[in-house]
């Protein structure tokens, strides 16, 4: 029994031992992005990292994932978006991997941070994805909760002015089923995307506390455009 107790003593300074250096692993992590995203597009700002982060935490409540894999893939998901980079999609879970390795992190969390990185986009998922965990499932539902709602209102006209593109053109149609190529290389106006993306994204959360999240913030875009296209049409 004596050897048993001491056994159990070990277990435990270890596992605090493990906690507090993951706990290291992503204070750095924040620092190192917080940092690096001063002065980016306000809709892929530390700002969007921090609620998205946040969004993660909320749903890990609820689902069994990886947690330092979730937390520094929410951290380092837009560290680098292909978007702001000539649509190179590797730069992303490059600019990652390099921090978690520089920092020590353990090989197999940094190549599945990279992996989550690479797959989790509304972009990527319009292609073939070749990699699926619980842990891609968590952070992508954390971004696209942040991609909806009041927020997702806010982020896609800032983002529609930041490229230049018109509010609103009646005269330019959706564009339903776009591939992965045609979503990279749209032009349209913002409202477009309401109905290319962001309503879409109630259907394809993967979370039960994603889904519910996804309701009320799903019902608030519709009732936008609602108000949008009364205000348009000149109504009182």
């Amino acid at each position: 029994m004596g050897n048993l107790t001491v056994d159990y003593c070990n277990m435990s300074y270890t596992m605090g031992q493990k906690k507090n250096k993951e706990e290291d692993f992503i204070r750095k992590t924040a620092e190192f992005v917080e940092e690096k995203l001063k002065g980016a597009e306000s809709g892929h700002d530390w700002w969007h990292i921090l609620r998205v982060w946040n969004n993660t935490k909320l749903i890990l409540q609820e689902e069994n994932a990886d947690r330092l894999v979730c937390e520094l893939t929410a951290l380092l998901h837009d560290i680098a978006d292909s978007k702001f980079h000539d649509g190179d999609e590797t730069i992303g879970p490059r600019v990652a991997g390099e921090f978690l390795n520089g920092i020590g992190v353990e090989a197999a969390v940094v190549e599945h941070v990279q992996n989550i990185i690479l797959n989790m986009s509304y972009k990527a998922s319009l292609g073939t994805v070749n990699f699926h965990s619980k842990e891609l499932e968590v952070v992508q539902d954390a971004d696209r909760l942040d991609a909806i709602g009041a927020i997702g209102i806010a982020r896609a006209f800032n983002y529609g002015g930041f490229k230049n593109r018109e509010i609103y053109n009646p005269d330019l149609p959706v564009l339903e089923n776009q591939s992965k190529e045609a979503y990279k290389n749209t032009t349209a106006p913002t409202i477009n995307h309401f109905y290319e993306k962001l309503l879409l994204l109630k259907d394809r959360m993967n979370t039960k506390t994603a889904k519910k999240i996804a309701e009320g913030r799903h019902e608030f875009m519709a009732s936008f455009l609602q108000q949008f296209y009364s205000e348009w049409n000149g109504a009182s």
